[in-house]
């Protein structure tokens, strides 16, 4: 949900023995699961449907990997060497780690604040409007999302994910097959949302848990990349399994708009270090923010 910040939202190596043994003899039993069932493993495994059901509330602060921009940097001329030489700008390394806090709230509420040069940036979404504050590009004024920012906002799943009562949530699934990730076995799900927009869940076929779900495209070079979101370092919380990292990859394209294969991208990564469920949030906290004036000092 949150392009330049966050959304939403997301196995266990010292089993990978057990783990692989069991894989040389299960696997056809493993391939003919449905994609009901194995919806259904994945939801008991993140905790159980009524568990899920029972949670209104949600909070998580961590921080989240910015500024970074390890990318290989477009070639541009240099004017101290010949024309037909060129040269790559150079960039910071490493990425900047900025505090945040996101708090969600049935149905579809969103508030996330996170912390830049002192300064506090927030996105609010109330299930139908969204707003955002964003000091720190020196624009100190409340200002609606956008068009695409709307868009982005209105196609996230509640707070439980896209496969908890799927089916209430007029989402249509199917199994696409079985793919590797990361050197794992997983389903590929594809799951066809209420307003016909088709995106794919990757479910780890020993653990049942998301391994990867495709993200909303991001326009770089002028042309719409593909964009995967890893879940890993699953941790219990209040009997819920909650990914305590989560890794987004922009994926190259073929050609951009100026007629060249894509540059990689490298990879933006969060990591959560405290969950809570069902804390006590106010319904105000989820309405238009309200900017604090200085007081006059004169």
């Amino acid at each position: 949900m949150i392009r330049k910040s966050l959304v939403v939202i997301l196995v266990c190596a010292s089993l990978a023995l057990a783990i692989s043994l069991f894989a040389a003899v299960d696997t056809p039993k493993r391939a003919n699961l449905s994609a009901a069932a194995i919806v259904d493993k994945n939801v008991e495994a993140r905790g159980g449907l009524q568990a899920w059901r029972a949670v209104q509330t949600i909070s998580l602060a961590g921080k989240l990997g910015a500024g970074g921009n390890r990318r290989a940097a477009v070639p541009v001329p240099n004017p101290d060497q010949r024309a037909s030489r060129q040269s790559l700008p150079s960039r910071p390394a490493e990425e900047a780690q900025l505090p945040f806090v996101m708090e969600l709230k049935r149905p579809r509420k969103m508030r996330f604040e996170l912390q830049f040069n002192g300064q506090t940036a927030v996105q609010v979404f109330d299930g139908a409007n969204g707003w955002k504050l964003r000091p720190f590009l020196n624009r100190r004024v409340v200002e609606p999302f956008t068009t695409e920012e709307m868009k982005a906002a209105s196609l996230q799943p509640d707070l439980d994910g896209p496969l908890v009562d799927y089916a209430a949530k007029g989402t249509q699934i199917e199994l696409a097959g079985m793919e590797k990730v990361e050197d794992r076995d997983t389903y590929k799900l594809k799951l066809t949302l209420k307003n016909g927009q088709a995106v794919h869940v990757w479910i780890d076929a020993q653990t049942f848990l998301e391994s990867k779900i495709e993200g909303q495209p991001r326009r770089l070079d002028g042309v719409n990349h593909p964009v995967e979101i890893y879940y890993r370092d699953y941790r219990l919380v209040s009997g819920l399994q909650i990914p305590f990292a989560l890794e987004t990859k922009v994926l190259p394209v073929a050609q951009t708009a100026h007629g060249v294969r894509s540059l990689p991208v490298p990879p933006e990564k969060i990591v959560i270090d405290k969950v809570v469920v069902n804390p006590k949030l106010d319904e105000n906290y989820f309405s238009k923010p309200e900017i604090a004036v200085a007081p006059n000092t004169k």
